[in-house]
């Protein structure tokens, strides 16, 4: 047989008028919630989309930065 109820201040309280008889040894099975959906979570953005505000933001740059940026930040000689 199964009794359905919840606790209340730490006593298990049965709905409706079902009372097992004295010393009826029982077992207490917590019902889990139902468990609902998530929302579908965002990805976080990539670096491209956190960077792109930037991209273009400094004018006159040389053309060659992206290759010879270490010529022109410690003045190795360049590579092309």
């Amino acid at each position: 047989m199964v009794y359905r109820g919840r606790v209340e201040n730490g006593v298990v309280v049965l709905k409706g008028r079902a009372r097992p008889p004295d010393g009826t040894q029982v077992t207490v099975h917590p019902v889990r919630k139902a468990v609902r959906p998530s929302p579908k979570k965002k990805r976080p953005p990539t670096l491209y989309e956190r960077l792109r505000p930037f991209v273009g933001a400094i004018k006159g740059l040389p053309p060659d930065l992206s290759i010879n940026h270490d010529h022109y930040l410690c003045g190795t000689p360049k590579c092309k």
